[in-house]
C-alpha cells in the first residue's frame, strides 16, 4: 500500500495485459480479478482530502481508500491485494471503460447521463453527498444570492460543475466560474483569493476548510443546492462484481446497525446471537457461494477494515482530523438514509 504513483501505475499496465487476455477467453471481471489475485482500485491525482490521501509514509488513506480495501478483502481475502490506481476526476470512466481500474470508488455521482450513456453500471448508494458554496466570510454573504457577480471555483469534470450551474440558472444569480483538474490547485486559488467562493461535495468544503492557512476566513452557507448518490462503478454487465459490491456495502451497514465491530467480530463469530448473523459472518454457508466468494466474505472483511461507522469515524468523522458529522449518512434508524439490504 506504499507504493508511489509511478509505480503503482505500472503494475496497473502489467495487470491489464493479464485481464485483457482472460477477458478476450470470454472470463468476466471479477473471476479474472480472482485470478490476478489483485483488485485495480480509484484513488486520486492529487489529494482528495479525507476520501483519498496519501499519507506522508506514501500510504493511502480516506473513506473511498477504506471502501476499495472492502472489496479486496471481499474478493481476494486480504486488503493488501489491492493496486490504487491514481486518476483524475474527467479520467475516472475512461480508465474504467480501459480497463486500467477494475471499479471506481471515487465518490461519483449516480446521473441518469452516465448510467444510460457512459456504459456504466452504479452500485447502491455507499454515500449520501451535499453540495453546498463555501465563501469567504469577509464577504459577508448570508445566502448563495448575496455571492451575485462572483467568482465560483469547482473541481473539473465532476457533477458540481453541472449542479451550480443549474442552480444558478434556477435563481437567475450570475456569476463567473473557474474549473480545476485538480483539488489542491482548487485549494490554492482559493486561498490565493483568485475565487470568491467555491461550490462542492460537503466533506470537501469542509475538508478544503480545515486545511486553510486561517480556517475562520471561510464560512460553509446554509444553501443546499443539490443532494446526490454516491454509488461504486463497474463496467456494463459486470453483473457479478455488482453484486458482490452491493452486498459487501450492505454487509458493513449490517454489521453496524447489530453492533459487529472490527474488535467483537470473533467473539459474536463463535457464538452468532441469530441466523442472520451466522448467516452474514459465514457460520452458516451460502451467503458467499452465491457470489461467487468465500461464505466468509463479510468476516474478513469487517475484521480487516470494520463497519461503516468505523470506517466514516477514522477517516472523515470524530475519529479524524475532519470531524463531519455523519448527517443523512447515519443509518436509518438514528436519523439517516443508509440501510443494510436483507440477508436471507
Amino acid at each position: 500500500m506504499k507504493n508511489t504513483f509511478i509505480g503503482l501505475a505500472t503494475a496497473a499496465i502489467v495487470a491489464l495485459t493479464g485481464a485483457t487476455t482472460a477477458q478476450a477467453q470470454g472470463q468476466g471481471l471479477l473471476d479474472t480479478i480472482i485470478t490476478r489475485d489483485s483488485l485495480l482500485c480509484t484513488g486520486h491525482n492529487g489529494s482528495y482530502l479525507g476520501f483519498a490521501e496519501v499519507d506522508a509514509a506514501g500510504a493511502w488513506q480516506g473513506f473511498d481508500i477504506e471502501f476499495c480495501k472492502a472489496l479486496a478483502t471481499a474478493i481476494l481475502g486480504n486488503p493488501d491485494k489491492l493496486q490504487i490506481i491514481p486518476v483524475s476526476w474527467a479520467q475516472r470512466f475512461p480508465a474504467l471503460q480501459s480497463g486500467d481500474v477494475d471499479v471506481i470508488v471515487k465518490v461519483t455521482g449516480w446521473t441518469q447521463t452516465r448510467d444510460t450513456e457512459l456504459g456504466l453500471q452504479f452500485s447502491r448508494p455507499y454515500f449520501i453527498g451535499p453540495f453546498y458554496v463555501m465563501a469567504k466570510k469577509d464577504l459577508g454573504a448570508t445566502g448563495i444570492a448575496d455571492l451575485e457577480g462572483g467568482v465560483f471555483c469547482v473541481n473539473a469534470g465532476t457533477t458540481v460543475e453541472r449542479v451550480l450551474t443549474d442552480y444558478m440558472a434556477s435563481k437567475g444569480i450570475q456569476y463567473e466560474s473557474l474549473a480545476f483538474e485538480k483539488g489542491e490547485e482548487l485549494r490554492s486559488a482559493l486561498y490565493a483569493g483568485r475565487c470568491d467562493a467555491i461550490a462542492g461535495f460537503g466533506p470537501f468544503l469542509s475538508a478544503t476548510r480545515v486545511e486553510a492557512p486561517d480556517p475562520e476566513a471561510y464560512q460553509i452557507l446554509g444553501d443546499v443546492i443539490a443532494l446526490e448518490p454516491e454509488g461504486i462503478v463497474v463496467r456494463q454487465g459486470e453483473d457479478d462484481l455488482l453484486d458482490v459490491i452491493n452486498w459487501t456495502v450492505s454487509a458493513l451497514l449490517m454489521a453496524e446497525e447489530t453492533g459487529i465491530t472490527q474488535a467483537n467480530v470473533d467473539e459474536i463469530k463463535a457464538n452468532p446471537p441469530s441466523p442472520t448473523i451466522a448467516r452474514l459472518l459465514g457460520v452458516t454457508p451460502g451467503v458467499g457461494t452465491r457470489l461467487g466468494i468465500s461464505d466468509d466474505f463479510a468476516y474478513n472483511v469487517i475484521k480487516a477494515v470494520g463497519n461503516y461507522g468505523e470506517i466514516y469515524d477514522r477517516t472523515v468523522g470524530d475519529g479524524s482530523r475532519y470531524k463531519l458529522p455523519r448527517g443523512l449518512n447515519k443509518l436509518w434508524n438514528q436519523g439517516g438514509l443508509l440501510y443494510p439490504l436483507v440477508l436471507d
